[in-house]
């Protein structure tokens, strides 16, 4: 036993871990320890408003480059991977350009269609999102190419200090919701810039040698087209179902109720921000590793899984039965709805949680084109449930439970799935290999 748990700690896999978990938990207890001020401070509808603006710029950040820099990792050379990242970066501008023109000339359609008034002012600094998280995704995935995963836990606390630090101090002069709007918006531009600053200081040095092709990056673009044909929508309806909620109670029942969810959401996230993330980053390059290497992909996949799912169900299962009693207590009197709401939202967020090793594991097993169809009836599924809550039986909380369970028993069925993908392409690996 003594001699497992020596190399279990000396793993590099669980050394990564805990270097990249380290930086997020840090990020998070400064969350934690500055959210009751910052509740008492702005109250639910400044919260509701950031929602809504986060929510709308979620469902963009992720295809900010089309994905193209999760594909950063894939490539044997360093070189490719650079051309990957220049190709990320051209599409990043490319997209925030055109996002400029759109908001141009159609934004009061887009505000009328969504209903959101409220941050209509705000709507002008997507275009500037976009170019944050393009930027910040490519510095984050070539310090995860690289295991330059100390940079990336460093860069997250010090984010969190400096957007959660303004916050606060920013509130006690002055508590509105454009301060919590443009905060959150820079949000990732801050991350990026300590990332490529501490990443142009590491000292890392690229391979003098390379024992694979160089591409150009029209050729890289085709060569890993499955990421903007299949992963980018399967990113994009993925956020555009979990921020569903949102902007439907901001539409159906105004600001208040989308703030009470999204400090929910935010509270739920964090197990999955502090752990589930980490080991979603460090199991990627793992994955990768072990399908080129021949190794048996469905055990680490059920492992990993396995072991998520018995971390979080202590912090899930105390917010399903204290839930109002917890959240009213921490964040002042009148938030025990979020509580409510935190309760169902804990289904969903605990899904989430466990299925980052089956996730990441889909563009290393050839499944984007299963995740996107999967993804299609996980959106479709969830709308239906929130449907249902809002015009039969008229109830935000209803609605809620609807889009938890449905959640649950999906990912659930998204795991089973992605065992059995990975049994088929190591009993492929393994014919190729006679």
């Amino acid at each position: 036993m003594k001699i497992i748990l020596n190399k279990l700690i000396n793993s590099p896999f669980v050394k990564n871990v805990a270097i990249m978990a380290t930086g997020t938990a840090g990020a998070q207890v400064i969350t934690m320890a500055l959210s009751p001020i910052i509740t008492r401070l702005y109250g639910p509808e400044a919260f509701g408003m950031m929602g809504t603006f986060t929510a709308l710029t979620r469902i963009i950040i992720p295809v900010a480059a089309l994905t193209y820099p999760i594909a950063m990792v894939l490539p044997k050379s360093d070189k490719n991977a650079k051309g990957l990242m220049k190709l990320s970066l051209y599409i990043t501008l490319a997209i925030a350009f055109i996002t400029t023109l759109i908001l141009l000339f159609f934004n009061n359609n887009i505000v009328n269609v969504f209903q959101i008034e409220e941050i209509a002012p705000f709507l002008y600094l997507i275009p500037l999102v976009i170019i944050f998280a393009g930027v910040m995704q490519v510095a984050q995935q070539w310090l995860i190419r690289t295991n330059q995963f100390s940079i990336n836990a460093k860069a997250t606390f010090l984010q969190s200090v400096v957007t959660n630090g303004s916050k606060a101090a920013i509130g006690f002069i002055y508590p509105a919701a454009t301060v919590l709007v443009v905060l959150q918006a820079a949000g990732n531009g801050i991350r990026a810039f300590m990332m490529v600053m501490f990443a142009r200081n590491s000292g890392y040095k690229s391979e003098t040698q390379s024992y694979e092709e160089s591409y150009s990056i029209r050729n890289l673009a085709k060569k890993y087209r499955d990421f903007p044909m299949y992963r980018s929508p399967q990113v994009f309806l993925g956020e555009f179902s979990e921020n569903l909620p949102i902007l439907l109670l901001t539409t159906f029942f105004g600001p208040a109720s989308a703030g009470f969810y999204n400090i929910g959401r935010t509270v739920l996230g964090l197990p999955s921000r502090f752990i589930g993330q980490s080991i979603g980053d460090v199991f990627y390059p793992r994955i990768s590793e072990a399908a080129n290497n021949g190794e048996n992909m469905s055990r680490l996949i059920a492992k990993a899984t396995i072991s998520l799912g018995a971390i979080g169900i202590i912090p899930f299962g105390i917010v399903i039965i204290f839930g109002p009693w917890l959240f009213e207590f921490v964040f002042g009197s009148g938030w025990d709805v979020a509580g409510e709401y935190a309760r169902w939202i804990s289904l969903t967020s605990f899904a989430v949680f466990m299925n980052k090793p089956s996730v990441r594991s889909m563009p290393v097993l050839n499944a984007q084109r299963f995740h996107l169809i999967y993804t299609i009836v996980l959106v479709a599924t969830r709308c239906l449930a929130l449907i249902i809550g809002f015009y039969i039986f008229n109830s935000d909380i209803i609605a809620i439970a609807l889009f938890g369970i449905s959640s649950l028993l999906l990912n659930i069925f998204l795991f089973i799935i992605t065992l059995s993908l990975s049994k088929k392409l190591e009993k492929s690996n393994a014919l190729e290999a006679k």
